[in-house]
């Protein structure tokens, strides 16, 4: 693949000289020779204005003589202090994987660039894939050491307001409105918060829980992270070196606390979003905010972004014969731990990683339990299986550079690792599973077989990360049954079709959580639900839908997802709000 006397560094840098020349001179042809025929080139915000992947060498081609001529990129480069050019696997298939920078007429960017040889065109090394994200805009960069390099210092007058006054004071809005109001105050609310802060864009948190954190602290006792401490940082702030390896969700909610206070983000607890409507000529919002003590502040902010997650409205199934059940229900969102169930009977209806944990909690604190299983489930050891999408992580690379490369993987190429990174989990799992489905329990390994990962990203759910359960179904000591099974509730319990009663104190509703469309048509009403349209998942395109990204509603935006996921998106939605409020875009939707 490469020639011996060449280095990796000289070869990508070769490539992105052409590149730039092909550009600046509009030279077609020359382009054409730099892109394999199926290439991928995933955009955010560096040349389109948009998170977008174009797929294909003609229209890629197309899209960068449009964009290109705009935007004028030029000075690529390969920084000395990122990652240095190196062999990878990606989607199976090996490339050369450079990370570059480079700027543009508004800002100053980052890129991805995989290379592969060209079997056809004498071994000629081509682009793969291509990634271009934007960093900054310019004269808009974040304060990050600026405060620093430019003397900013707090008022030493001791008749004056001293830090915490001045914070006290900015976080009450007595006398404005902030420009953007973030409601939700979980990883997605705090990082999009923080970075805008950052920016400069006046921002404030409202959540409705009494105490920051409490959207983590309030969950059943036993919950901890699934994924590893190194993959979970917030913007800005790492957690501690000292932190376990899978952090406990108190620890969570105490460094959310910590956070607030770190990056001064202005953050009102208690406080419940109550809905808004749009003024299109004024170009804001009028909401209404009901704080705990009963008072009602009405607010004008030009941007909303609902950081609530990836859904926010428990769903509750239409079981006519629950109601005839005489014990208690509760869904999984009101469930925070066993310690009143020992010696009784409990039923949990749900598989994924909720009824599963909840399923293990109740059998800890010694009440018998039994997983009701509606539809089939995947199922992954949480270590080493459930850990191999994030091995990019471990292999060395900063955490920025992580982000980076993981930020340029196009869809087609993720879902074709993840099939790979699937097969891989259930050869490691193949003894656990075998016994699970002797049991009688319903396995799936997701569409396609693409992976826990793409049902998140679908669905929300529908997968369980086994920290134990698993093996407890498997040895018996908590029962299994199937949701088909059952004839009807009763008051005892669960009356199955085979005529046996499963009793039951507690039934537990762990069946997830509406889309987050249930709550717009809540909040703003059916005619922008509508003009919105579907949020998470993917539609005809190849990102995520309504997600990171300006909506067909001005003035509205989403965020959500996993840590790694708001660290890494929260960084261009705050460029694109950003953008806004200094007249480079306007608010709403607009074509490519």
């Amino acid at each position: 693949m490469l020639a011996p006397t060449e280095s990796l560094m000289t070869l990508a840098e070769r490539w992105l000289t052409q590149f730039e020349k092909a550009l600046s001179e509009s030279d077609d042809a020359l382009l054409k020779a730099l892109f394999h025929v199926d290439s991928h080139w995933r955009d955010v915000l560096a040349l389109t204005w948009h998170i977008t992947t174009i797929n294909g060498m003609d229209a890629i081609l197309s899209a960068l003589r449009k964009h290109g001529q705009r935007t004028r990129p030029g000075r690529f480069r390969i920084p000395l202090d990122r990652a240095a050019p190196r062999h990878v696997t990606r989607a199976g298939a090996e490339a050369l994987e450079a990370i570059f920078t480079f700027e543009t007429a508004q800002g100053r960017c980052s890129g991805v660039l995989r290379l592969r040889a060209d079997a056809d065109r004498g071994d000629a090394l081509k682009a793969w894939t291509l990634l271009t994200a934007r960093d900054e805009i310019k004269g808009h960069e974040e304060r990050i050491e600026r405060s620093r390099a430019e003397g900013k210092v707090y008022s030493r007058d001791f008749r004056g307001p001293n830090w915490l006054d001045l914070r006290k004071a900015a976080a009450e809005y007595a006398d404005r409105d902030p420009a953007v109001l973030v409601v939700g105050g979980g990883q997605a609310g705090l990082s999009i918060a923080a970075r805008l802060t950052q920016l400069g864009v006046d921002t404030l948190i409202v959540d409705r829980e009494q105490r920051i954190g409490d959207n983590w602290r309030n969950r059943y006792h036993a919950l901890v992270l699934h994924n590893q401490v190194h993959v979970n940082h917030l913007p800005y702030m790492r957690f501690p070196p000292t932190w376990p390896t899978y952090i406990p969700k108190d620890k969570i909610a105490g460094w959310f606390e910590a956070y607030v206070e770190s990056m001064e983000l202005n953050y009102w607890t208690a406080t419940e979003f109550a809905g808004g409507s749009y003024d299109a000529k004024a170009e804001r919002w009028s909401v209404e905010l009901r704080r705990a003590d009963g008072k009602k502040r009405e607010m004008h902010p030009r941007h909303i972004v609902m950081a609530t997650g990836v859904s926010g409205i428990p769903n509750l199934p239409d079981i006519p014969t629950l109601r005839n059940f005489a014990g208690t229900v509760l869904h999984s969102s009101q469930y925070s731990d066993g310690e009143a169930w020992p010696g009784k009977n409990a039923l949990v209806i749900g598989s994924g990683n909720s009824g599963h944990d909840i399923a293990q909690d109740l059998h800890s604190a010694g009440a018998k339990v039994t997983l009701v299983q509606r539809s089939s489930t995947l199922i992954v050891n949480v270590e080493p299986s459930a850990q191999l999408p994030y091995a990019l992580y471990d292999e060395g690379p900063s955490l920025e550079d992580c982000d980076l490369i993981t930020t340029s993987i196009p869809l087609s190429l993720a879902k074709k690792s993840h099939i790979l990174l699937t097969e891989k989990a259930r050869n490691l799992d193949k003894d656990l599973l075998a016994a699970l489905e002797r049991r009688g329990f319903k396995l799936d390994f997701g569409e396609d077989g693409t992976g826990w990962q793409f049902k998140y990203l679908t669905r929300g759910g529908g997968y369980y990360f086994n920290v134990g359960c698993s093996d407890l179904i498997v040895k018996g000591e908590i029962g299994l049954a199937q949701f088909s099974d059952i004839e009807s509730f009763v008051p005892e319990g669960a009356r199955m079709r085979d005529g046996e009663t499963l009793a039951a104190d507690l039934i537990i509703l762990a069946t997830g959580y509406k889309g987050q469309e249930h709550l717009v048509r809540k909040l703003f009403g059916e005619e922008v639900a509508a003009r919105i349209g579907p949020i998470w998942g993917f539609g005809d395109g190849e990102e995520l839908r309504n997600m990171f990204t300006r909506t067909a509603q001005p003035g509205l935006w989403f965020i959500a997802g996993s840590f790694a996921q708001c660290r890494i998106y929260s960084k261009y939605l705050a460029l694109q709000i950003k953008a806004c409020e200094i007249g480079l875009l306007s608010s709403g939707k607009q074509s490519l």
